[in-house]
């Protein structure tokens, strides 16, 4: 961890009632080669031990800084990420979920070293381990590399897995940060950044996953592929292929209104033949 007044890296990691999970993020975190990052964790006023063992790692490590935030109405985790962003020290933000966490230990120094060497790219991601419940792999899957190739299909499917990314702050804040949006609010600003930078993902796996006990509703689906469907419209004359990227997520959208036990027959295919194809 960074012992700078101004770390390189500022990561990022918004928490809710998960504080054994998120222990482990943050370990991942500790692990990793490239040590001058802070570490902001915004809490969205858990209550469970989280404010307890935050509030002790911070005491205990200074890179450490713990926000416990009061309950935001109407603010999803949009304004929480905002709060991380205008806090942050650091040149890049890197992001991480407390239910998900870095396997690569590199991963940092690559990031870093390749915006480094790179200016005109802004977001950078990586590949994905998805494991269930007891860490068993269930399968993994790389995004598109280059950054032609991501934008020709970042109207298909989301261009980057959040907790795998790192961009730049100074842009970020540049234009406005998130987008106080319900659901896919890091597609949206993937799509913003990428209107004035280059985006690229490593053949790299990042992050593993845990896909087990945190699944959205169903009813969160319909909702999730409704919003998809607007921001792929919102950047129809931005990125290439907007008639056949929105007749997939409209079908993805009518299939959220079939019956439910047909859908958790469906459910997995559909998950693994997206991220396996865009």
């Amino acid at each position: 961890m960074s012992s700078n007044s101004v770390p390189r890296v500022s990561v990022i990691i918004p928490t809710y009632n998960r504080v054994k999970m998120l222990e482990r993020s943050i370990e991942s975190v500790f692990l990793q080669s490239f040590k001058d990052w802070e570490l902001i964790i915004i809490d969205d006023a858990s209550t469970d031990e989280t404010q307890e063992r935050m509030t002790a790692l911070a005491k205990k490590e200074p890179a450490v800084n713990y926000m416990r935030i009061p309950k935001i109405e109407g603010k999803g985790i949009s304004e929480y990420l905002n709060i991380g962003l205008r806090n942050a020290k650091g040149e890049y933000i890197a992001r991480i979920d407390d239910d998900d966490y870095w396997c690569h230990k590199d991963k940092l120094s690559m990031q870093v070293d390749f915006l480094d060497k790179n200016p005109e790219y802004v977001v950078v991601g990586g590949g994905v381990i998805l494991v269930d419940e007891n860490g068993d792999e269930l399968f993994k899957y790389l995004k598109k590399e280059t950054d032609e190739e991501i934008k020709s299909f970042a109207l298909f499917s989301n261009p980057f897995t959040h907790a795998t990314v790192m961009f730049r702050k100074e842009l970020a804040l540049k234009l406005g940060g998130y987008k106080n949006l319900e659901h896919v609010e890091d597609m949206e600003f993937w799509l913003r950044m990428g209107k004035v930078g280059k985006l690229y993902n490593f053949k790299e796996y990042f992050i593993t996953y845990m896909t087990a006990g945190q699944n959205k509703s169903f009813l969160q689906q319909r909702q999730n592929s409704r919003t998809v469907v607007d921001v792929v419209k919102m950047y129809r004359k931005d990125y290439p292929n907007f008639y056949k990227a929105f007749a997939l997520n409209y079908t993805q959208y009518m299939y959220s209104f079939l019956p439910v036990f047909i859908k958790k027959r469906l459910q997995s295919f559909m998950y693994y033949f997206k991220r396996k194809n865009f």
